[in-house]
């Protein structure tokens, strides 16, 4: 049980308006701070709370309480997973009458885990070189506490000679369990980079292979500390000189965030291996800033800069976007010594909304008049999402780039044939749809996915898979790119996907090969038995494998 002195320290230190923004955006109205209520559907803010009382009411639906009664609520915990959800925030150690909390031991192993991961980086000169080519300091080594993690049997001898129990490491996302029984580590032969919570607290890894693994960086897996959808690396580090300068800058990794510090930009923060969600918005919000986004200038970096500025300014965000030219990316640059190109480019990012119109616009052949229309009809939608004045302000703009009259702005447009529809598809076409736009995001998957899928295996979705392949540009990439229900994965996300995917499509075969009467009985044998027992089992096990008959 918790200590109820503890319980009442930890009440007298909390902060529900710091607490409730962790998960809903809120804005400050007088006194107290307003929210669309999370608890019920509304578009006006009803959900009121009070810092002064600290208590929260919505005025809607009538739910209201203190900040342990909202986290309960919203995460779905009872009283002592609350509190202690609430210290894991708050970085605070609760006390005790009885046993220990599963947090406090999870977090135990996630500090002295870094502690010899951080260590163990000495002893392996690959990793300091990889380090060192990058440009990275010795400084800034001990500051980001990075490290290394060797063979899964190193780990698995760690937890054990310092009594760390299998159990606790399981859910602090070190080690997971086989489908054959036993144990192993997560993350093997990796640089390690430790990843916190707003408040400092330890609560997972990220970390990148030095042989090569066709996954090059891997973040733990969700647990009741970690989730990667609600956490910037780096910030609990950078939010005082955000809060102090009115600046983020969101770039694109571990190593653009600490080459930034390095260089004294000191408000950078990076998203865990997802593009920028909705889920990131309070954190960003924290502070007020101007959200700097700054991207590699690739395709995939002008198209995850074009999602974040689109998300931002629907939601009120005031930015500017740096596209870093020439394929470099700021780390690159900063080890260069260019450290002043890259604040001239910080200085002089594009705002987000012209660079959203111009983005939008540039998808279509403006040359041809249909293509236009629906360019039109797309960066017309953007900004009615915007408020009346911010909308306003940017029409004459939208015009001058469309090549349009700014009296067409005013009339009401039939915005149907502005996308591709995705609306009416199956489970197994999202997660195919998924994987199309993964690639038109990130260019540097389309190796992963052709080594082990060939656009004649995705059926309806074939040609425009080969489209995403080849950088090719058309309508249905698109309206597949504006559709907010296709998920962008991340590589680790992608491998699965494709690992599961691969399974439907050989079960398919294997059925088909099966009933197949024209087969001659020879091939028929070696092709069940191939799939049956070798293809199939690899799958299930997550292990990408193709064949081609």
């Amino acid at each position: 049980m918790i200590d109820n002195a503890s319980v009442e320290q930890l009440k007298n230190n909390m902060d529900i308006v710091e607490i409730i923004s962790n998960y809903i955006e809120v804005k400050k109205a007088g006194a107290n701070f307003k929210a669309n209520c999370p608890f019920h559907g509304e578009k006006t803010p009803s959900f009121v709370i009070s810092p002064a009382k600290q208590i929260y009411h919505c005025f809607g639906c009538g739910v209201g309480g203190d900040s342990i009664k909202f986290v309960q609520e919203y995460e779905k915990l009872n009283y002592p997973e609350a509190l202690e959800k609430i210290a894991s925030m708050m970085n605070f150690s609760l006390a005790y009458t009885q046993g220990t909390s599963d947090n406090n031991e999870a977090r135990r192993v996630l500090e002295q885990v870094q502690t010899w991961y951080a260590k163990n980086l000495d002893a392996t000169p690959i990793s300091l070189e990889y380090l060192r080519n990058r440009g990275i300091t010795q400084q800034s080594i001990e500051t980001f506490g990075i490290g290394y993690v060797g063979q899964s049997q190193e780990l698995m001898n760690f937890l054990s000679a310092n009594m760390l129990t299998i159990p606790k490491a399981e859910e602090a996302g070190v080690v997971a369990q086989r489908e054959r029984g036993g144990f192993y580590a997560r993350l093997t032969e990796r640089i390690t980079f430790p990843i916190y919570s707003t408040s400092g607290a330890i609560v997972g890894f990220g970390g990148r292979t030095i042989t090569n693994h066709p996954a090059k960086y891997i973040n733990s897996p969700q647990t009741k500390m970690f989730n990667k959808s609600r956490l910037l690396y780096g910030y609990s580090k950078a939010k005082e000189s955000i809060y102090r300068n009115k600046k983020l800058i969101v770039c694109e990794g571990y190593l653009d965030v600490i080459m930034f510090h390095q260089a004294g930009f000191h408000e950078a923060v990076a998203t865990l291996g997802t593009a920028l969600t909705e889920e990131h918005l309070p954190i960003l919000r924290k502070g007020e800033p101007h959200v700097i986004l700054a991207y590699d200038g690739d395709k995939a970096g002008v198209a995850a800069a074009l999602k974040a500025a689109t998300m931002l300014t629907a939601s009120g965000f005031d930015g500017s976007v740096v596209l870093f030219p020439d394929g470099q990316d700021p780390a690159d640059m900063i080890a260069l010594g260019q450290v002043q190109q890259v604040a001239n480019l910080l200085r002089n990012g594009q705002a987000l909304i012209p660079f959203v119109i111009e983005m939008m616009a540039k998808s279509y052949d403006l040359n041809n008049p249909r293509e236009k229309e629906v360019a039109f009809a797309s960066v017309k939608s953007y900004l009615d999402n915007l408020t009346p004045i911010i909308r306003e302000a940017y029409i004459a703009h939208a015009a001058t780039v469309l090549g349009v009259n700014v009296a067409l702005f005013g009339g009401s447009v039939k915005l149907e044939n502005t996308k591709a529809r995705f609306e009416e598809v199956s489970r197994d076409d999202v997660g195919q749809l998924s994987i199309i736009k993964t690639l038109m995001d990130n260019e540097k998957l389309v190796n992963k996915v052709v080594n082990v899928i060939e656009p004649a295996m995705f059926g309806n979705y074939a040609s425009l898979l080969e489209s995403a392949i080849n950088g090719e540009q058309n309508t249905n990439l698109t309206g597949l790119s504006l559709d907010e229900s296709i998920k962008v994965m991340d590589e680790e996300e992608l491998s699965r996907s494709l690992a599961s995917y691969l399974f439907r499509y050989y079960s398919a075969r294997l059925k088909s090969i099966t009933t197949d009467g024209q087969m001659p009985l020879q091939q028929k044998s070696f092709l069940i038995r191939k799939i049956k027992m070798d293809i199939l089992p690899r799958l299930r096990r997550g292990e990408l494998v193709t064949y081609k008959f």
